[in-house]
């Protein structure tokens, strides 16, 4: 019951924001924020397939309009993990950065306190803030990583 509770709070201060800004929540925007939040990271493809669960009639440009006023009334956030879409998040979350395998496509959330000594670095000698929530570092994952060298271990155990 609590649950219910908070969830009507956190609706009410939505509609006060928009109302605030001179927006109303209409049912499709509660839709695109429920399915931003209950999805993770998203892309706006998969925000649209959640969304149309729920109602059929919803067409992409309306998910791009919608996250583009929720981006702006600092409700979601997005970053760019790889060559496609953008991916949005709720603003709720944690800050963090994300780390991505270029090989399986795995995001890894980092807190901001992993990084810090980049951004204070970046902020010492370039005058530069850091947005973490956009920060994206491209690499390898560990498992990825394993099973590249046990590939290559057998190929060089093969070759003798």
């Amino acid at each position: 019951m609590g649950d219910s509770r908070n969830d009507d709070a956190s609706g009410d201060a939505l509609h006060d924001e928009l109302r605030a800004r001179g927006y109303r929540l209409t049912p499709q925007r509660q839709l695109v924020l429920d399915a931003v939040e209950g999805l993770g990271h998203a892309t706006p493809e998969e925000v649209l397939n959640a969304v149309r669960q729920k109602a059929r009639g919803v067409n992409m440009s309306t998910i791009y309009r919608t996250l583009e006023l929720l981006e702006e009334l600092r409700l979601v956030s997005h970053a760019h993990l790889g060559h496609g879409a953008p991916t949005y998040h709720a603003a709720s979350t944690a800050d963090h950065a994300h780390l991505v395998c270029r090989t399986c496509g795995r995001v890894i959330e980092v807190p901001p306190q992993m990084i810090e000594s980049l951004a204070r670095t970046l902020r010492e000698q370039y005058a530069f803030d850091t947005d973490v929530r956009h920060l994206t570092v491209f690499g390898e994952c560990v498992d990825c990583r394993e099973c590249s060298a046990e590939g290559a271990a057998k190929n060089a155990s093969s070759e003798s």
